[in-house]
């Protein structure tokens, strides 16, 4: 089985990976949040962190580019391999967010399949390194991820991650898991399987139903409940005590790295939205935690959540 951490803008970068890697199950590829790939592309500084070996502790990263221009993917895929290392990286076809759909990339690029096609063709004959995929399985309508899957079957993909949804799905309604069952039928690539997986039994349900699955990609789930994957691997219970280390390394990190506590309350209430629901009632303490205008009140509200709740998990 392998195990892998999707890229959540603004919450998996290379600070959450190296305190997640350090007190929960480790996973066997963590990929980065999209790095947006343009002409004349000098990686920024807050980029080089996600990429560079010296902030990542020797884990197993694969950086996510988001574009739809052919020669921009092989640039950025270039810099990634001279400059920084990296074998692999992944072309993102699977964000929903209508400010990059909008613009044909992520998961609207697959509304432009003879495109994508064309670009699919011009990056692989580009470059000579691996390529892996996250996708949805279409824009607007289901009934494209057959030729959708037509296309993938052509080239040389590493390894297809699939989140079964349509981009207008966003994340409500269920996983499409016939599309799925449809890939796994089709496609003669790795597959691997993203979406709702958000608790052991969820993941029960699905290796029940999908028991040729050997590849698991977690998202929400795992950042509401960072101990997931230790869970479904180990059988251990999450500890309250191993979330607030897991969370202290993270704040520390943060208030080290970023100017003005007003960044690191971002930072931290962001992930706080995901993990709140994990305790006993929470609803009061993730007021307090969401109004904290200084850190001193932050410090207090997060206090008393771990004191006077438990874990639900």
């Amino acid at each position: 089985m392998k195990d892998y951490m999707a890229p959540m803008e603004g919450i998996t970068n290379y600070i959450y990976r190296n305190a997640y890697h350090k007190y929960y199950h480790p996973m066997d590829k963590y990929f980065t949040p999209f790095i947006s790939a343009k002409p004349n592309k000098r990686l920024s500084f807050k980029e080089i962190n996600e990429v560079c070996p010296e902030t990542n502790s020797g884990l197993p990263v694969v950086p996510q580019i988001l574009t739809n221009n052919q020669e921009d993917f092989i640039l950025t895929a270039n810099i990634m391999k001279e400059e920084y290392g990296h074998r692999e990286v992944n072309l993102n076809l699977g964000c929903p967010s209508g400010t990059v759909t909008a613009k044909g990339k992520g998961a609207g690029f697959l509304g432009e399949p003879e495109k994508l096609r064309r670009f699919l063709d011009g990056i692989f004959s580009g470059l000579d390194m691996e390529i892996s995929i996250k996708t949805r399985i279409g824009t607007d309508y289901e009934d494209d991820w057959e030729y959708l899957m037509s296309i993938y079957e052509e080239f040389p993909v590493k390894e297809l991650i699939i989140h079964p949804r349509i981009q207008k799905d966003y994340y409500k309604n269920t996983p499409r898991l016939h599309a799925f069952r449809k890939a796994q039928e089709y496609l003669h690539m790795p597959i691997c399987y993203n979406g709702d997986l958000f608790s052991p039994e969820d993941y029960k349900r699905f290796t029940a139903e999908f028991p040729e699955t050997h590849t698991f990609m977690y998202g929400r789930g795992l950042i509401a409940n960072p101990g997931l994957v230790s869970s479904i691997r180990e059988g251990t219970k999450p500890l309250k005590k191993t979330l607030r280390d897991f969370h202290d390394e993270i704040y520390s990190a943060y208030r080290e790295l970023l100017s003005g506590e007003r960044n690191v309350l971002f930072r931290m209430k962001e992930l706080w939205n995901y993990m709140c629901p994990s305790f006993s009632d929470y609803e009061k303490y993730a007021k307090r935690i969401k109004k904290s205008q200084r850190l001193s009140e932050y410090e207090a509200a997060v206090e008393c959540l771990f004191s006077e709740q438990e874990l639900v998990l």
